[in-house]
C-alpha cells in the first residue's frame, strides 16, 4: 500500500512540475484545455502565481515521496 501511495505521489509531483513549467512559459491566451488552466482568450499574461503554486505542490509531493522512503519512519 505504501509503495502505491509513493508511486501516485511521484506521478502527481511530475505532473505538477510540468504544469508549472507550462504556466511559466506559455501565455494565458495559449494555454491548452480552454477554461481549465486559467486560459484567457487573447491574453499575453504569464500566470506566475499559478506556476509558483504548481511548482510548490510538485516539490511537496516529491518531498513526501522522499520522506516515505526514509527508514526512520
Amino acid at each position: 500500500m505504501r509503495g502505491a501511495i509513493r508511486i501516485l505521489l511521484a506521478i502527481v509531483g511530475v505532473v505538477a512540475i510540468v504544469l508549472a513549467v507550462i504556466y511559466f512559459i506559455v501565455p494565458a491566451g495559449s494555454l491548452p484545455l480552454p477554461d481549465a488552466l486559467g486560459r484567457e482568450a487573447g491574453s499575453q499574461v504569464i500566470h506566475v502565481k499559478h506556476g509558483i503554486a504548481a511548482l510548490v505542490a510538485g516539490l511537496l509531493c516529491w518531498l513526501l515521496v522522499w520522506d516515505m522512503g526514509s527508514p526512520l519512519l
